[in-house]
């Protein structure tokens, strides 16, 4: 529920060449988060018990929340500001511009993918690695946070740098990086080796995290500034329902399908099949770069 109006904060917080590196640092929580979460409650499960690692985590954000309240202001904005807007207007522009569209549904293409490789890689590594569960939390762990920190703030600066030059590169960028991470996920997934495998998922989990301040500054241009927080809840929706819902479902499912043929390999042969959606997410969001430039609503560069 914060995430969509933190990105209209920031988003009237800093100028437009800088955006995308500002929400670049605050979508570092995801990388960070993840693997925060991902080795300490390894741990917590392994000392203590899972229920613990749950609860944990839970109240760390309760412990952040006042700290938020009391540190966080509210940025200066236009007068357009206070105006109140209807839901259903927001919805009637974004319904005519077709970027919003093929960048929400690539964007969930990919987070199917991501989420469920989230949700099923740990299974793969001891399954097919033989790794415990500290071993796993560690290997995972280390994946997350080096190469999500780094691919995370690269899509910030290549957002900035060629997206002021070219708005189509707010899309460009997030489909190159797809595509390079296909070959280099398919390599981890097959590697007998877990030092192999660290090393060939770690740059495509890099790349996998590339489209998240680019995409998001765009959306952010797509609407007058006072219905930034609106049209990133409607990205944020269409995302989570077929990323997050739908993801680890297809994943385990075609999984299980595999089981009879491949035996306890199924899972590894499942995610590469899986790979095939950051294909499509590449190709919506190089569509998506065309009308990009139309849809934008501030004066072309």
């Amino acid at each position: 529920g914060g995430v969509a109006p933190s990105y209209a904060v920031i988003a009237d917080t800093f100028p437009p060449h800088r955006r995308a590196r500002a929400l670049a640092v605050y979508s570092l929580g995801i990388p960070l988060g993840s693997a925060a979460g991902v080795m300490l409650g390894g741990y917590i499960a392994t000392s203590i018990d899972w229920r613990t690692a749950f609860i944990v985590v839970g109240v760390a954000g309760l412990v952040l929340a006042p700290v938020f309240r009391l540190c966080v202001r509210e940025p200066v904005r236009g007068s357009d500001a206070c105006d109140r807007e209807p839901v259903r207007r927001v919805f009637g522009i974004l319904v005519r511009k077709p970027s919003f569209w093929l960048l929400a549904f690539g964007a969930s293409a990919s987070s199917m993918l991501g989420y469920g490789l989230a949700f099923w890689l740990p299974s793969l590594m001891q399954r097919s690695f033989g790794l415990d569960l500290i071993e796993t939390a560690q290997f995972y762990g280390g994946v997350l946070l080096l190469g999500g920190v780094a691919g995370v703030l690269l899509g910030g600066i290549l957002g900035d740098r060629l997206g002021a030059r070219d708005r189509r590169m707010y899309a460009r960028v997030p489909a190159i990086a797809f595509v390079i991470a296909v070959p280099l996920f398919a390599a981890g997934i097959l590697s007998s080796s877990v030092t192999a495998a660290f090393v060939f998922f770690l740059v495509p989990q890099a790349l996998a995290y590339v489209w998240l301040a680019p995409v998001i500054t765009a959306i952010q241009h797509l609407v007058p500034g006072h219905m930034r927080a609106t049209a990133s809840a409607t990205f944020l929706l269409i995302n989570n329902l077929i990323g997050l819902g739908g993801g680890s479902f297809a994943l385990g499912a075609l999984s299980d399908g595999l089981a009879a043929h491949y035996g306890d390999e199924a899972l590894r042969y499942a995610m590469l099949m899986g790979l095939v959606l950051y294909l499509v997410a590449a190709l919506l969001m190089w569509l998506a770069s065309t009308p990009l430039r139309q849809d934008w609503v501030d004066q072309p560069i």
